[in-house]
């Protein structure tokens, strides 16, 4: 935050665990306000995460299907997961695309950041761009079912407006991808080999 946002700044008091699970993390802070009377702020930690617009050689992108049980619904997906500790955040990309999708990419391009709960989670997620695409097999988690599909980039806005896509990092990344389309937000892309996901051994 910006040294001239005292107007608007919270100050930390004390903090309260309130639930350390195998993925979430819940607190309950005691805060400041600017006008020196105290709140409370529950929210979750989050360790962060990385998105993938994969672009494959037709124009076409990479999307998944997988039901998601707080929703109690199919939705349409850019792939995407949690960064592990100490876990470098393109490492993570690599890893979560061949995983969930079985797609090796030659280059790759940070695109941005995007957080998508602001107001109960410091969760930041990674915005990754991947090209030159092979396909393989994937490596899913215990408990993880999806399945993957390929979209045109008009395709995806038609779902994003209509509603058929209401994934938050999903909207926001067809919005970057028809801004790198457009050519209005340029991307530096790297080449770089695929990660191999842990189990596989490299060539």
């Amino acid at each position: 935050m910006n040294d001239d946002d005292p107007h608007l700044r919270e100050i930390p008091v004390s903090r309260t665990e309130l639930l350390q699970g195998q993925f979430l993390h819940v607190v309950r802070d005691t805060v400041r306000l600017p006008s020196g009377a105290q709140a409370t702020r529950e929210y979750v930690l989050h360790p962060g995460a990385v998105m993938i617009i994969g672009l494959l050689d037709d124009g076409r992108v990479v999307l998944e299907r997988q039901f998601r049980h707080p929703m109690q619904a199919v939705m349409i997906e850019f792939p995407a997961g949690k960064v592990d500790r100490g876990e470098d955040r393109l490492v993570c990309a690599q890893r979560e695309l061949l995983e969930e999708t079985g797609y090796r990419a030659s280059e790759w391009a940070f695109a941005g950041r995007l957080a998508p709960t602001i107001a109960y989670s410091d969760e930041i997620i990674d915005i990754w761009f991947a090209r030159g695409l092979t396909p393989g097999e994937r490596a899913l988690d215990d408990g993880e079912f999806l399945d993957v599909i390929a979209a045109t980039p008009d395709e995806l806005k038609d779902w994003c407006f209509t509603g058929k896509v209401i994934d938050c990092k999903t909207l926001i990344g067809s919005m970057w991808l028809q801004n790198v389309l457009r050519g209005e937000w340029a991307l530096s892309w790297q080449s770089l080999a695929a990660a191999t996901p842990a189990g596989e051994s490299g060539a």
